[in-house]
């Protein structure tokens, strides 16, 4: 009898690239999940040091979250003032404690299209900016364009959104009204759960206009304009967190 065997590769046919860099003043551990069905690549994170970078690969589909942690401390359980994600180095499915500034992606979605975004729906802790690399566009505002957050919005948050480090000398991130107040105005939540029932311009601050007129490229919550979603055909992707 003869047998036959075979031999299967599991390989990514296409893969995206990301190109992840480091261009904050210090080191920064990088937060990552992937959207459920997808994989949390590197196991959801790692530390990466000041002006390095890494590559990553993900499936032509993948459909995730980046963000930075700041404020890190390998002797204190590797815990992280912003963006922790249960005292691990790899976040392996958690997501973020806001406030963390994220970049979004859905790759291969609607119409073929990659879809990426960088939200302030949960607060900031870094500037941020992603970029497609020989993308395949229409020439549009919001078509394989970089996408970035270039403000640093620490420095012009109201008190009452600001997040310290912990002897209170330093502004460390900055928050959403939904984290730092937990009404149903602000989080878009309750009797206030549609776009025509929350708008920020109806606050009692419209705090998200801070967010916005600082980075007009980004989502400041959860009804904002939707003119902040970019769209792109590239396999390949730069990120930079710090100096975007």
């Amino acid at each position: 009898m003869k047998f036959t065997f075979l031999l299967v590769l599991v390989a990514y046919s296409e893969a995206a690239t990301f190109n992840i860099n480091n261009k904050d003043g210090g080191p920064i551990w990088i937060g990552i999940q992937g959207n459920p069905g997808k994989e949390n690549l590197a196991n959801g994170g790692f530390k990466l040091p000041q002006g390095e970078s890494r590559t990553l690969y993900a499936a032509d589909d993948w459909a995730g979250r980046f963000w930075s942690r700041t404020w890190c401390y390998e002797d204190q359980g590797n815990h992280c003032l912003t963006g922790d994600c249960g005292n691990v180095v790899e976040c392996n499915g958690a997501g973020g404690t806001p406030p963390a500034t994220l970049i979004e992606f859905t790759l291969k979605g609607y119409g073929g299209l990659d879809y990426y975004d960088i939200s302030l729906v949960d607060g900031y802790n870094s500037m941020a900016s992603v970029e497609p690399i020989n993308g395949q566009g229409d020439g549009g505002q919001y078509s394989c364009k970089k996408a970035q957050c270039a403000t640093q919005i620490n420095s012009i948050c109201p008190g009452e959104l600001q997040v310290h480090n912990e002897d209170n000398s330093v502004v460390i991130a900055c928050n959403s009204a939904c984290n730092a107040f937990h009404t149903d105005e602000y989080c878009c939540s309750g009797s206030h759960s549609t776009p025509e029932t929350c708008k920020s311009s109806d606050w009692p601050t419209n705090y998200p206009a801070i967010f916005k007129n600082a980075c007009p490229d980004a989502y400041s919550y959860a009804y904002d304009d939707h003119k902040s979603t970019f769209t792109c055909k590239a396999s390949e992707y730069t990120i930079n967190f710090g100096a975007a």
